[in-house]
Formats: structure tokens, sequence, C-alpha cells
């Protein structure tokens, strides 16, 4: 188990472009409206805090892995169940 709290934040990112707007990385996107020839707004659509298992399964759902928070797929502390092991 973990006492640790995690954020899910969804963005809306809405574009405006006098061309078909070509979608390639978050850093182009920041480019092209701030210097670039689009204008862009983002909206910030929800904001939820997660507990361990509720972040473990979004990083899975993301393809990530539950390790990069040092987590378990169980949304444990890897620390804490290496612990417990011993």
């Amino acid at each position: 188990m973990t006492n640790r709290k995690f954020h899910r934040t969804v963005l809306r990112v809405v574009i405006l472009s006098e061309e078909p707007y070509k979608f390639h990385d978050l850093e182009q996107v920041n480019h092209d409206i701030t210097e670039g020839d689009c204008s862009g707004e983002v909206i910030q659509l929800s904001a939820k805090v997660l507990d361990g298992k509720q972040a473990a399964r979004a990083l899975r759902q993301q393809a990530s892995d539950p390790s990069f928070f040092q987590l378990t797929n169980q949304g444990d502390d890897i620390d804490e169940e290496t612990t417990n092991r011993s």
C-alpha cells in the first residue's frame, strides 16, 4: 500500500491554423502556438486525485509501467513490497 497521492489532469488543445494542422509532438505544438503561425488554447477539462491502485492502472492504460512512480502492478510502493518480503 502507498500513502502517496497522484494526479490525473486532462487537457484539451485547440489549434487554429490556415492549413490543416499535422500533430507531431507537444514540443512542436508549443512552438507553433507561441512562436509559429497558429493560434492555440489549452483548456483543463478535469483534474482528479488518484490512489496508488488507480495510478498503477492509469499508467498501464497509457502503455507505461507502474514502476515509473515506483509502484507495483497492484499500486503498492516498490520499496514496501521488497521490505515485506525480507
